[in-house]
């Protein structure tokens, strides 16, 4: 299965590289792009489901990196929640 690695610029400039097992991620997010921190949420909660989703259609169990992507993201996101014009940008995807 084609695994994604995105680069993420979040509001105070720090960088991370994120996995996705699955294609499926490009449907949801664009390289290039800035979103709200809570768009953002919402989009990558949106991708890693599916993507883990068709990990589980191909292998009989979903991806538990998917999920630790997840985790990692809404973690990350709390810490600009009560900062709505926070945006968070998709600096480049990988795969």
């Amino acid at each position: 299965m084609p695994e994604v690695h995105f680069d993420v610029r979040w509001p105070d400039g720090a960088r991370c590289t994120y996995y996705s097992p699955s294609t499926a991620v490009h449907q949801h997010l664009r390289a290039g792009e800035r979103y709200s921190v809570a768009e953002f949420l919402l989009k990558a909660r949106s991708a890693l489901h599916q993507a883990s989703e068709r990990v589980r259609a191909k292998y009989g169990y979903t991806c538990s990196s998917a999920m630790s992507t997840l985790s990692q993201i809404e973690e990350t996101a709390q810490a600009y929640a009560a900062n709505d014009r926070a945006e968070v940008t998709v600096v480049a995807m990988h795969g």
